[in-house]
């Protein structure tokens, strides 16, 4: 049903003037989905308010609520045509009364990790997009047909919103970057392994996936309090988020997951100075998949020791700051990070070395983000004491990766125990094919150059097979074309 529904309103989005992409599809299918979200937690709330006999005060005033202009019906249950607003009423009710009244909520709301607060910061950054108020009334009628108000249906809509944000990924260059493969996230939750009381950061949010599956890890770790759901739900998940959409996205995607005020803030994170970090901002966990390729002003470096353009550099910096003193964290970052010859990532190496213990490298296939051929590697890391030796894992999948053949979970799993292995301290015994162990002490010293090859795997002297070849032209041509853009976007 909510598959069929998204079907229908992407149909009808595309035929009006005001939306040209997928990505409007999105951003304009959430503010609605939101507020019908909104109307039925309010129903929840209202019965639950009634059985323990308390009074229930909603949050949205009665004119501006669901019922009365969006959905009004009659006695039938059906949708009352005559008081149901369209065409140009409707417009103008969305755009002159409807979102200066939800913009309202953030100066009014009594504190920013209120619901109330989330309405007002979502409505400010938003605007309706869609031109036409037929087009609308088909929307809010598909919409209306929605309900969340049992547990499953939650969960089928979280887990279609979730399909929607990653089909914005081929809807051109920024899709992707709100959309890491949520396999990739589950495994990186799992082997970090948040524990409830932990503050859990991600300063690149994007659409909010590694917060959303932390949620879920820590939901199902243990049978939950009134206190831990209360942990869980107001001081937990941290985010920032630069761009608008994604922005708004990483909110709805927490909410829609249950998580009803996420502590997530719009603002660029590397505009923040690192020496301006205490020990009250840190975090006891860091999860996050920087954007890559991006590259910051002087002014932004500025506010980093190691000074470099390179933004997942600058992410990296911030990330081993705003870690506590035995804080851990789940990092993914291109390959190139462990080879780099510039001064800055040669600093970088030598910092996360020496003052963390980098105890896990994952070395991913290409192909494992649908739609660019980067390669990049996860690091996870303890902040406090420094590196040993690291532990290397090579994900040889022996198939090429892409839209039609993700990465699984599956796929991970033999690196999820063998990690345990290897966190375990067993000698030797987490070490295969797959995987082999580097002493910090005989890396070199001047480069700490971490791009060590794989002793256990023989070489294959075999051709790689056309398939493959063309896989790996069509991804490089997929990245040019992202920096193409990029230089574009700049003149």
């Amino acid at each position: 049903m909510f598959e069929q529904t998204f079907k229908n309103i992407d149909d009808i989005l595309h035929k009006d003037a005001g939306c040209g992409s997928e990505l409007d599809y999105v951003e304009q299918t959430s503010w609605v989905l939101f507020l019908k979200y909104l109307d039925d937690l309010e129903k929840d709330k209202a019965t639950a308010a009634e059985l323990t006999g308390k009074p229930y005060t909603n949050i949205i005033a009665p004119e501006y609520q669901w019922n009365r202009w969006a959905a009004p019906k009659g006695a039938d249950g059906k949708l009352d045509h005559h008081k149901a607003l369209t065409g140009d009423d409707l417009a103008d009710f969305v755009n002159v009364e409807l979102f200066p009244y939800l913009k309202k909520f953030k100066t009014s709301a009594e504190s920013a990790d209120t619901i109330e607060y989330k309405i007002g910061e979502i409505f400010s950054e938003l605007k309706n997009r869609i031109q036409s108020g037929y087009n609308l009334r088909e929307v809010i009628n598909r919409i209306d047909e929605l309900r969340f108000r049992t547990h499953a249906e939650k969960h089928e809509m979280s887990h279609l919103y979730e399909d929607k944000i990653k089909n914005m990924g081929n809807a051109g260059r920024n899709g992707g970057e709100y959309y890491t493969p949520r396999p990739l996230i589950k495994t990186i939750v799992k082997v970090v392994a948040p524990e409830i009381g932990n503050k859990i950061y991600d300063g690149a949010v994007g659409s909010a996936g590694f917060l959303v599956e932390a949620f879920e890890y820590l939901k199902h770790s243990r049978k939950l309090s009134t206190s831990d759901i209360e942990t869980l739900q107001k001081k937990t998940f941290y985010g920032k988020e630069k761009k608008s959409l994604a922005y708004i996205i990483g909110i709805m995607n927490m909410i829609l997951h249950g998580v009803e005020a996420p502590n997530i803030i719009h603002t660029n994170t590397l505009a923040e100075n690192l020496a301006d970090i205490q020990e009250k901002d840190r975090y006891d966990v860091v999860l996050a998949n920087p954007p890559f390729g991006g590259k910051e002003r002087a002014e932004v470096q500025q506010n980093f020791p190691i000074k470099t353009g390179e933004t997942a550099s600058l992410f990296l910096q911030h990330f081993i700051k705003i870690l506590k003193a035995g804080g851990k964290a789940g990092v993914v970052i291109k390959n190139t990070f462990l080879s780099n010859t510039d001064n800055a990532s040669v600093s970088l190496r030598k910092l996360l070395l020496e003052s963390c213990n980098l105890h896990t490298v994952l070395d991913l296939p290409g192909g494992t983000f649908t739609g660019a051929g980067v390669k990049t590697v996860v690091l996870f890391f303890e902040k406090g004491s420094s590196t040993k030796k690291v532990w290397f894992y090579q994900l040889n999948l022996g198939r090429n990766l892409g839209k039609g053949n993700p990465l699984n979970e599956k796929d991970l799993a033999d690196f999820v125990e063998l990690q345990k292995l290897a966190l375990s301290g067993a000698e030797g015994t987490a070490d295969s094919a797959n995987s082999w162990t580097v002493e910090v002490k005989n890396i070199d010293p001047n480069t700490f150059d971490l791009s060590t090859k794989n002793p256990n795997k023989k070489e294959e002297t075999a051709l790689r097979s056309p398939q493959a070849i063309l896989e790996e032209m069509k991804a490089l041509d997929a990245e040019s074309a992202e920096i193409l853009n990029s230089i574009l976007e700049l003149i």
